[in-house]
């Protein structure tokens, strides 16, 4: 006998369809239900790649007697955190401010009709153990506390509600707007920089990859060596371990560790679309292949894995297999000389560290890079080339044999903000590695946005199963309109700049907040809640409104559209005190004020059909973040007048910064010489 989330698109609520619990999805019919049976609300909020979800989920969800109490006392409802970001944010703030702990996954909350939560936690076991109680006992002291506290419950209530208040940003002049937070960021980072594994701060480590791109860019702007070291390091460091699959490509989404051996090991579209960018970026910067190879392993991953047929991405990977968390991913020294050559595994088991004690569970071992190949092949006296091949072929023979395992679960729903992420990086990677195929593939999945996601001049947030649906959110709009800019510059199409501009507006006219300035996370029409954010914070995805304003501010300075560029200067201004006050956590935000401090320089090429490509590809050689360049080959419709640069006979470039522009360019060495001047 299923229940109501059986009728659910998510593959997390489908999840829990079997349950013996009542579960309801978020929706008018349960907390109407709420409200007649004056019955507290238990909202468990999670995901489908996560641990722990399923781990509670055994332990408690699927037991009838922990079922039995859930259903007498409460209405239960189920929430997938990656449909409904909405309402994760504001529960996850809310049991911050209850419990005075950070939140995390599952996230267990009790809320009275109103929706407000009185009582806050994460996991509970199903037996009390390790200070934590069990979630039986849970469950009586709050169907007691809720029925005989009434009063303290309404004034903790509204204690809390006028404390969700308070995290809404107030508004500030933007005259004082200077290059303070941007040094004092780096100095921030510098101060938590783990010099020996890279990253920032102790274990549990996160890939944070939006302040290692600022990082980068912060480099490139000021010349600054810590800053670049910072970035590469920790880029480096983190390809070694254990958190990227030395195997099949791509991250998992953080180390319990600090020297990135050990991940929780489920893989999010979110962090690989960042990574993927990043690790192209590395290797403009250096020209080292590793950085490249590493590179291509996210992109072939995620075409191979994570790509659907009508072209979008999927979401996630999950941790567990067969109810083993990183079951799939692990290995012996047996298993792997079983399939090996005795050449082939000499050479593989030092630089996979198999030849070490095991790292991981029962005994086994999760691939890290232990030992360099240079120094394998020195100390086996051959040809470090003699050692790649090696190593290459037991690469593929490992791979081939894991394939054949049970594979983790695939959350196979679509979100726009995550392909957003994953369609900026391909399009990237693959302007700066010069691989067309990457750009085909963001191409793919931008269409596929584009023709089933956006509908009467909307974003809808979430497909799977034919059907779209859920009002998209800040994130939505602000990461596609950034995934487009970034897919103009590596292949443009007229159709791609139109949607762009439409993304834009529905920013400005349904999340902007014009009178404070910055973007609320939902649109003007959406659901009421309890709280309404305007995050400015970057978290494991960057900010909203930092990207918002950047892509703003970009497509402002393209178009010569003054109404883009004053959106973002009021996001700029509504943030800069915060960021000035403390820059943790601002690395998207801080971008924006590096273009905005510096505007960024638009490079127009102009030709016939493929008379552009050589010059592309020297610009796209170089490291160039704070360029724009759009490649325009033959006729075409309705450009906007900005974009109208003439079509002659050879290749031109139209050079621009903020509203001062050179005479046009119609030499590559002089078009190379102007820009290289100015980087």
């Amino acid at each position: 006998m299923t229940n109501r989330l059986a009728q659910e698109t998510s593959p997390y609520l489908q999840q829990h369809a079997d349950n013996p619990v009542d579960w309801y999805p978020w929706g008018e019919e349960a907390l109407r239900l709420s409200r007649e049976q004056n019955k507290p609300i238990l909202l468990s909020i999670g995901y489908s790649a996560c641990h722990w979800c399923h781990v509670m989920a055994h332990e408690s969800f699927e037991d009838a007697e922990t079922a039995a109490l859930m259903n007498r006392d409460f209405i239960n409802i189920k929430v997938d955190r990656e449909e409904r970001p909405d309402l994760d944010q504001i529960y996850q703030t809310a049991h911050y401010m209850l419990t005075q702990r950070n939140g995390g996954w599952p996230l267990t909350l009790f809320l009275t009709p109103d929706q407000t939560p009185f009582v806050a936690g994460t996991y509970f076991p199903k037996q009390a153990r390790q200070n934590l109680p069990s979630f039986e006992m849970v469950l009586e002291r709050v169907v007691e506390f809720y029925r005989t506290r009434q009063t303290d419950i309404a004034t903790q209530n509204a204690s809390l509600l006028q404390a969700l208040d308070t995290t809404l940003p107030s508004l500030h002049d933007a005259a004082n707007i200077g290059n303070a937070p941007l040094e004092a960021a780096c100095d921030a980072m510098q101060q938590v920089f783990d010099p020996v594994d890279g990253g920032f701060g102790s274990a549990p480590k996160f890939p944070h990859p939006t302040d290692l791109e600022f990082l980068l860019r912060q480099a490139a702007r000021d010349n600054d060596d810590s800053a670049r070291h910072m970035a590469l390091h920790t880029l480096r460091k983190m390809a070694d371990g254990g958190i990227h699959d030395q195997l099949g490509g791509g991250f998992c989404r953080y180390s319990v560790d600090a020297q990135w051996e050990i991940p929780h090991f489920e893989k999010m579209l979110y962090d690989n679309g960042p990574l993927l960018a990043l690790y192209a970026d590395a290797s403009s910067v250096t020209g080292e292949a590793a950085f490249r190879r590493v590179a291509h392993g996210i992109a072939e991953w995620t075409i191979r894995e994570m790509q659907a047929p009508q072209g979008a991405y999927y979401s996630s990977l999950d941790a567990d297999s067969e109810h083993e968390e990183g079951k799939f991913y692990v290995w012996t020294p047996k298993q792997a000389a079983s399939l090996l050559s005795d050449e082939e595994y000499a050479i593989a088991a030092p630089h996979y560290g198999l030849d070490q004690t095991p790292n991981f569970e029962y005994k086994h071992w999760n691939l890290i890079v232990a030992r360099p190949l240079a120094d394998i092949a020195a100390a086996r006296q051959i040809p470090l080339e003699q050692a790649e091949q090696l190593l290459a072929g037991a690469r593929q023979k490992l791979f081939a044999a894991r394939a054949s395992r049970i594979r983790p679960g695939r959350d196979e729903k679509v979100l726009v903000s995550w392909n957003a992420l994953m369609i900026k990086g391909m399009a990237h990677a693959g302007r700066l590695l010069n691989e067309p195929d990457l750009v085909v593939s963001a191409q793919r999945a931008a269409d596929f946005i584009h023709s089933h996601m956006w509908q009467d001049g909307r974003l809808l947030a979430t497909y799977k199963d034919c059907k779209a649906h859920l009002n998209a959110y800040l994130d939505d709009y602000a990461f596609m309109l950034d995934a487009l800019l970034e897919l103009l510059q590596a292949s443009f199409r007229p159709a791609d700049l139109a949607f762009a501009q439409a993304l834009a507006d529905v920013l400005l006219t349904q999340f902007e907040d014009k009178q404070a300035g910055g973007f609320y996370f939902t649109s003007h029409d959406h659901e009421q809640l309890i709280h309404r954010p305007k995050p400015g914070h970057d978290s494991a995805m960057p900010s909203g409104n930092g990207v918002a304003a950047y892509a703003l501010q970009r497509l402002g300075y393209l178009l010569g559209e003054t109404r883009y560029l004053n959106a973002a200067e009021r996001t700029l201004a509504l943030y800069y005190p915060a960021m000035k006050r403390h820059t943790g956590g601002f690395s998207s935000l801080l971008m924006t004020l590096q273009e905005r401090l510096a505007p960024p320089q638009m490079i127009i090429l102009r030709g016939a059909p493929g008379s552009a490509a050589d010059w592309q590809r020297q610009l796209f050689a170089r490291y160039m973040p704070e360029k724009l360049i759009l490649t325009l080959e033959g006729e075409i419709a309705d450009l906007p007048a900005a974009l109208a640069k003439p079509l002659t006979a050879q290749v031109s470039a139209w050079i621009c910064q903020g509203t001062q522009c050179l005479p046009p360019v119609d030499k590559l060495d002089a078009l190379l010489n102007v820009c290289f001047l100015a980087s």
